[in-house]
């Protein structure tokens, strides 16, 4: 079998992130009913790598992993310390004797990089400043449960164009979704993600636009999504932040100007009052929980792929 990485939202086809999707259905209809005996990956070990804290990516792959019959070791920056008391080739390199998978949240994504090149067993980004593809994978799962379909749908994203973003506009344009981004000027996505995710929407008949203006991005959108406004390892930039991105909160004017069934969602976790207002988030419009949930089912998913299982 060869040796797959899943570093980016744009390392699977689309024929792979539909099967993977379907996959991920079947795994949450299962759990859903009550089905606990299929464990295919008995006496195997994710491990878990993390350099920064996390609920919905660390649950999500320790109950995933344990569901599935193996067992996650979770390994924080105080327990290893990449780049300090041991280099990232050699964490890769032991790892590699112990565990059948590694998942990385780490800050730089140079650091997960390393960590493929160097492991001689499948890799994925939980979390890294450029991507977050495993988030994109459930809200693509939410919103084809909740439309039926992911082909021709509009989703908006508002705020920085940051590693949600990234992902959201890669995989999007892989299933045809069109996408657009309402970001202030100089927090636009960046331009070799921005050309990716025009070649891969020209292949699948999508669309993405990039505009200063919420409004033009939200207009007529299916989905309305947002992030913080300063991301984990941003927290110094706050303050500075804030006014521009005051603009750009998602409230209930905003969404207005999306379709009428608009649905609102929000990777987690969340600012209430400032990148979305809590009648957004707490309303009925939301389906935030419904997102976080889909990380399990799909990260489960995924680690079966990548096991070929």
């Amino acid at each position: 079998m060869t040796l797959r990485h899943f570093l980016s939202a744009a390392d699977l086809s689309r024929a792979e992130a539909e099967a993977l999707l379907d996959r991920a259905a079947e795994l949450k209809a299962a759990w859903r009913a009550g089905v606990t005996n299929d464990r295919p990956l008995l006496g195997q070990t994710l491990a878990l790598v993390f350099e920064k804290p996390s609920l919905r990516t660390r649950v999500a792959f320790e109950a995933g992993m344990t569901q599935l019959g193996g067992h996650p070791s979770y390994l924080s920056a105080n327990d290893i310390d990449m780049g300090g008391r041991e280099s990232v080739p050699d964490v890769a390199r032991n790892l590699s004797r112990w565990v059948a998978i590694i998942a990385a949240r780490v800050f730089k994504h140079a650091t997960v990089e390393t960590l493929a090149r160097y492991a001689t067993v499948p890799v994925i980004n939980a979390l890294s400043d450029r991507e977050h593809p495993c988030q994109a994978l459930a809200d693509m799962l939410t919103l084809r449960e909740r439309f039926g379909r992911l082909q021709g749908l509009t989703l908006a994203y508002v705020g920085d164009g940051n590693n949600v973003c990234h992902s959201l506009m890669l995989l999007g344009a892989t299933l045809g979704v069109n996408v657009r981004v309402g970001c202030p000027v100089d927090y636009r996505p960046a331009p070799d993600i921005t050309e990716l995710t025009e070649q891969l929407a020209n292949q699948h008949d999508a669309t993405l636009t990039i505009t200063t203006s919420p409004v033009e991005a939200v207009s007529g959108a299916d989905a309305v999504y947002t992030d913080v406004w300063a991301s984990m390892g941003q927290e110094h930039e706050a303050a500075r932040r804030r006014p521009v991105f005051t603009p750009y909160q998602v409230n209930a004017a905003l969404m207005a100007h999306a379709a009428p069934h608009a649905l609102a969602m929000h990777c987690l976790p969340a600012h209430r009052g400032e990148e979305v207002t809590a009648d957004v988030i707490d309303g009925p419009q939301s389906v935030v929980f419904e997102q976080a949930e889909n990380r399990l089912h799909v990260q489960k998913a995924l680690i079966l792929f990548l096991l070929g299982k």
